[in-house]
């Protein structure tokens, strides 16, 4: 009886897996409908007026989308000009004032993300 306990919820198990499963091939990895997500930039496109450069790492990108969800999200931002790499796993980002890592962590985790890390690279002017 016990075995038989065992095995059905095994099936159980096996069948929503398989359903999930089913649902991403579908939907796209991130539940993105399928659908490509755009890449939006900032209104303000000249690095001139950027005066702050920082490198992040965010953990938790697996498709193009996601780069161009977090990427749109940071480029949202007042101020902000991120170039997103689903390859590096991280960002450029370029801000015309100082930010925090507890701002940037934020927002990343906002998204649906996790900062992994942050380093300032330069600051212009």
């Amino acid at each position: 009886m016990a075995n038989a306990v065992i095995i059905a919820a095994l099936i159980l198990i096996c069948v929503f897996a398989v359903r999930s499963y089913c649902k991403k091939l579908k939907q796209g990895c991130c539940g993105g409908g399928g659908d490509q997500v755009q890449k939006t930039g900032p209104e303000d496109r000249d690095l001139t007026h950027y005066p702050y450069t920082y490198q992040i790492g965010i953990d938790g990108m697996t498709c193009k989308n996601c780069e161009a969800r977090m990427e749109n999200a940071l480029n949202r931002q007042d101020g902000y000009y991120a170039q997103v790499s689903l390859k590096k796993k991280g960002a450029v980002l370029h801000t015309k004032q100082p930010v925090t890592r507890d701002d940037i962590r934020v927002l990343v985790a906002k998204t649906g993300y996790t900062l992994t890390d942050m380093s300032e690279v330069g600051k212009n002017g």
